[in-house]
């Protein structure tokens, strides 16, 4: 997580009136009153005992009073913010009175949660969660007021931080439904784009993953809950020094293999470890450290908060022409730092399951092919997204062509909502015939099934997306066909 700060958008209903009636009168509070207001002034300097003195200056005082009234009341109604951090929280300035006017609440103040329901008048019920605090004070929030991946990460966050705070079994329970009903949402859940990034490339094996609690290097990393386990591999929310949330990747290599495969896979684990450590770009999730403890090797991963391409086009279709190729701009940004390095890194893994789109709508590599590398040379089996893997990357011979072709397949996708067919050179604009010339043939060229026929390198590759992004500009966004997403 690049920083430890969710802001959760808490929009209740007397809020989004408050906000269309304060927008309503503003030309009364805003024009019409500072109007009469110059009026008056003008008047009482021209003439000034025609209006009594205590007169003049009340009706100039509640001519300035309502302008103001107006203002605080809009920045109260359109304040609809709960930040929460490992600080603690900051509630909208309308809930000031129930807070005994302090805002800003600390986890160590947090004393109570709870979960309750109340009628909503239309024969229906609102549940509701319950914070209370021990220097006084209390909330009490709507659940549907906010969204429910936004939920999620709150009672979590207060599961983390607030040590202090007393959990009954009602709310603990609501909190583990919550995040199994999210894994089938559309919408992302945070911990579900790690979920599914596993699940999607380990098969099952005999394999126990570390228990909520545990703890690695002398106390140093705390595990919270697992995210995601299977195969060979898991991957867990920890915490850092007690308080920092990352990302532990775990890899096992199964006791049965044979010690050549064994040391040839720890050697191949630790000095791409050590080349990821050392990367610094504002689009790559950070690897902050790896390490080896109990004869299971970890890579510590930056937390990425985010949802990823694979569940955007699930949840939205595929994207405009106009947006891919602004994508494809920056993904052959990250490729080319990537392949710039001494040796060239290769990422062995580039699909839109890790690619999360960032704060600023831009795509952030979160996770690399050391560990899967790693596992596959142990176990002897195929590792990773098939339809996104070059054919000699399958022989067992990734270059850094290797990657130019995933990003070739992952533009396919987002154009079109489906993954390219394995092993073949895919043309978008079979799917969807809208879609740009030059695009169509770029994506192809990049999946060509022999390294000499894809683009030299991802800086080419940028030139051609920069070129098409002039020609194409804001026009409208193709039509896409109405499919099924893959």
């Amino acid at each position: 997580m690049a920083e430890l700060e969710l802001c959760i958008p808490y929009k209740s209903k007397a809020c989004q009136v408050g906000v269309v009636a304060t927008a309503a009168l503003m030309p009364l509070w805003g024009i019409a009153i500072p109007f009469f207001l110059g009026l008056l002034t003008s008047q009482i300097i021209q003439n000034p005992h025609q209006i009594p003195a205590i007169v003049a200056f009340a009706l100039i005082i509640a001519l300035i009073a309502i302008p103001a009234f107006a203002i605080v009341l809009a920045a109260i109604f359109e304040d609809d913010l709960i930040v929460v951090s490992r600080e603690g929280i900051a509630f909208p300035l309308r809930m000031l009175p129930n807070l005994a006017f302090k805002r800003e609440r600390s986890w160590h103040d947090l004393k109570f949660a709870t979960l309750s329901s109340a009628d909503s008048g239309k024969g229906s019920t609102d549940r509701l969660l319950g914070l209370n605090f021990g220097n006084g004070g209390s909330v009490v929030l709507k659940l549907k007021d906010m969204e429910r991946t936004d939920l999620e990460q709150m009672l979590l966050a207060i599961e983390i931080w607030g040590e202090n705070c007393n959990r009954p079994q009602d709310l603990i329970e609501f909190q583990n439904d919550l995040q199994n009903d999210n894994l089938g949402l559309t919408a992302i859940s945070y911990t579900k784009m790690w979920e599914e990034e596993l699940s999607r490339r380990f098969s099952n094996t005999s394999f126990i993953p570390l228990k909520p609690g545990t703890t690695l290097q002398n106390g140093r990393l705390a595990v919270i809950r697992q995210l995601a386990f299977g195969g060979l591999s898991a991957i867990y929310l920890v915490q850092l020094k007690g308080s920092e949330l990352v990302v532990l990747k775990e890899a096992v290599i199964p006791g049965n293999s044979d010690k050549a495969s064994r040391e040839k896979a720890q050697e191949m684990f630790e000095r791409e470890a050590k080349l990821l450590v050392k990367l610094s770009h504002p689009y790559i999730a950070r690897v902050l450290d790896h390490f080896r403890e109990n004869e299971r090797h970890y890579l510590l991963l930056e937390y990425i908060r985010g949802q990823d391409l694979r569940q955007l086009v699930s949840q939205k279709g595929p994207q405009s022409q106009q947006e891919v190729v602004q994508w494809g701009i920056q993904i052959a940004d990250i490729l080319s730092y990537l392949h710039s390095q001494s040796p060239a890194i290769i990422h062995r893994d580039l699909t839109p399951d890790n690619l999360v789109l960032g704060h600023d709508h831009k795509p952030v590599l979160i996770d690399f092919g050391a560990a899967n590398e790693f596992v596959g040379t142990a176990t002897g089996t195929l590792v990773g997204k098939q339809a996104y893997i070059a054919p000699e990357q399958l022989r067992g011979k990734a270059c850094p062509s290797s990657d130019i072709y995933a990003m070739g397949g992952t533009l396919f996708y987002l154009l079109t909502g489906q993954d390219p067919e394995a092993l073949m050179v895919s043309h978008p604009r079979d799917i969807n015939q809208d879609i740009d010339e030059d695009l169509n043939r770029l994506v192809a060229q990049c999946m060509s099934m022999e390294v000499a026929d894809r683009p030299e390198n991802p800086d080419r590759i940028k030139e051609s997306l920069e070129a098409i992004a002039a020609r194409i500009g804001t026009a409208s966004p193709a039509a896409v066909p109405s499919t099924e997403s893959a």
